[in-house]
């Protein structure tokens, strides 16, 4: 067993060379062994609309394929979408096992892609570091089983819960490699989410800059369109931008071409959230960190928006009440009225540490 699962971590590194790549797709790698445990070849999904990953470690291999062990981290597809179901690939190229590490939560598959290579004769092992697989593609399993966004929000703040001081001074909190990581989070999902008070606050740029990194969709939320277009987060660079604004707004500004309004409804407390990342849903958007102040960050947490927090925490104190906090916007009595969040993954980031959370929907 213990084999089966350092492969299958071989799977993931492979899948994760695509990250921000295969959106809507799954992130997906395949390894083949022979008799003796040794790799054949390996491949991964580069890209969505491209063969999928058992395909390229098959057509690596060639006839070495026949009799070997496949590794997959996720169900072999069973359907034709962009393109042809891998299961027939698969049987064809007479395979002897598929080691998998979890099901394929996709209605068009689920299970069906397991049933035709058991149908074919073909051994199959199931739910092989299926957790960690599972977390590996969160991303997409709400996509399929909720039919919506997943949403996480990333902030940075001193041990004492602070973004900026009353001055709203924030450069830097964090190190330089917590802020290389928050790139790498940048590059994972397909949007950047922030408010007109951070744009006017910050004037970020909101881009991915490492190696190899792609600039993600640019989002905000700004309902009186207060935010000057020449400001950086607006900038063309190969990636498209929306302004969620009211919808009642007239004599709106001619927009360049990568950028696009969303027109939305409000409440008292500024644009419908909820009505605006269904919206971003229909618009193909699955995946959206967000990266605003206090007011912000507590809105979508209120509007039980959000699945995921990465936190980032500094070895700093401020130790002032006027200080700005990275969420605000509740007012409970009692401690049992507190959102509770799960536990995630802890990670050291030089100095800096980074907790994950998930929100209890």
């Amino acid at each position: 067993m213990k084999k089966y699962n350092d492969i299958i971590e071989s799977c993931l590194a492979e899948a994760s060379k695509a990250w921000g790549k295969v959106s809507p797709n799954p992130l997906v790698g395949a390894v083949l062994t022979d008799d003796d445990g040794k790799i054949i070849s390996s491949g991964f999904h580069e890209k969505c609309g491209c063969a999928h990953a058992e395909v390229n470690a098959i057509k690596k291999a060639g006839k070495k394929a026949e009799n070997a062990t496949l590794f997959v981290n996720l169900e072999p597809c069973s359907h034709f979408g962009k393109t042809p179901p891998c299961v027939d690939l698969i049987i064809k190229s007479h395979i002897k096992k598929v080691v998998i590490g979890m099901q394929d939560p996709n209605p068009k598959v689920n299970g069906e892609g397991i049933r035709k290579l058991r149908e074919a004769g073909i051994e199959v092992v199931t739910g092989i570091l299926e957790e960690k697989c599972k977390k590996f593609n969160e991303i997409f399993i709400v996509n399929q089983t909720e039919n919506r966004t997943f949403l996480a929000v990333k902030t940075a703040t001193t041990l004492d819960g602070k973004i900026a001081t009353a001055q709203k001074h924030s450069k830097w909190i964090t190190s330089e490699k917590a802020r290389e990581k928050v790139h790498m989070l940048r590059n994972k999902y397909d949007a950047i989410m922030t408010s007109s008070a951070t744009v006017l606050a910050d004037n970020p740029e909101m881009t991915c800059r490492i190696k190899g990194g792609r600039n993600p969709v640019r989002i905000v939320a700004d309902r009186n369109l207060k935010t000057d277009l020449n400001a950086k987060i607006y900038t063309d660079n190969g990636a498209k931008v929306y302004i969620a604004i009211d919808e009642n707004l007239k004599n709106l500004p001619k927009l360049p071409s990568h950028i696009e309004f969303i027109k939305c409804p409000t409440t008292p407390e500024g644009i419908d959230l909820k009505f605006l990342v269904k919206e971003l849903y229909n618009k193909g958007i699955m995946s959206i960190l967000a990266e605003a102040g206090g007011k912000f960050n507590g809105a979508l947490l209120k509007e039980h928006l959000v699945d995921k927090i990465y936190h980032f925490t500094a070895p700093k104190i401020l130790g002032d009440d006027n200080a700005i906090s990275w969420v605000n916007g509740f007012a409970p009595e009692r401690i049992s009225d507190a959102i509770n969040l799960k536990l995630g993954e802890i990670e050291r980031c030089n100095k800096d540490i980074l907790v994950e959370y998930y929100t209890q929907k």
